[in-house]
């Protein structure tokens, strides 16, 4: 999952929603950081996962589904 925005960033997190715990990972951004992460999640049935970005002290959000199958492989 990559998350990027253009807007100073002070925080990113992601979310998978049918996940038992669904924040899956927080990142703290310093000042001179870009707004950009990187990083795998482990999902076990399709959701919505959800980035959220803290900017300006104010909070934005954009979700994806993703599909989960069977063997992973989109049988």
């Amino acid at each position: 999952v990559t998350v990027s925005t253009s807007m100073p960033a002070e925080s990113i997190a992601l979310f998978a929603s049918n996940n038992g715990t669904p924040l899956t990972s927080s990142y703290d951004l310093g000042e001179s950081a870009v707004g950009y992460v990187s990083t795998r999640i482990k999902m076990g049935k399709t959701a919505d996962v959800v980035a959220l970005v803290k900017s300006g002290g104010k909070l934005y959000s954009a979700k994806k589904e993703v599909k989960v199958t069977i063997g992973g492989c989109g049988g």
